[in-house]
C-alpha cells in the first residue's frame, strides 16, 4: 500500500482587535482569501473569533464539519 502524502498542519496566524480597530481589517481580510490563510483574533490576549477563506469554508462544510 502506498502512504498517502501527509499535509503539514496548519499554522494559524493571530491578530488583535485592535488590528481591526485601526483599520487593517480590509488588508488581513485579503490575505486570509488570497493565500487561504487562518487567522485567530484575540481581544484582550484571549482567542475569540476565527477567520478563514470563503474556499477554506465550503470545502470543510462539503466535508461534513458542523460549521
Amino acid at each position: 500500500m502506498e502512504n498517502p502524502k501527509k499535509v503539514p498542519p496548519l499554522v494559524p496566524d493571530t491578530r488583535t482587535a485592535t488590528e481591526f480597530m485601526k483599520g487593517q481589517a480590509s488588508k488581513i481580510f485579503d490575505e486570509v482569501a488570497q493565500e487561504d490563510k487562518v487567522v485567530i483574533v484575540n481581544k484582550y490576549s484571549k482567542p475569540q473569533n476565527v477567520i478563514i477563506s470563503y474556499r477554506r469554508y465550503t470545502k470543510l462544510k462539503n466535508g461534513g464539519a458542523d460549521i
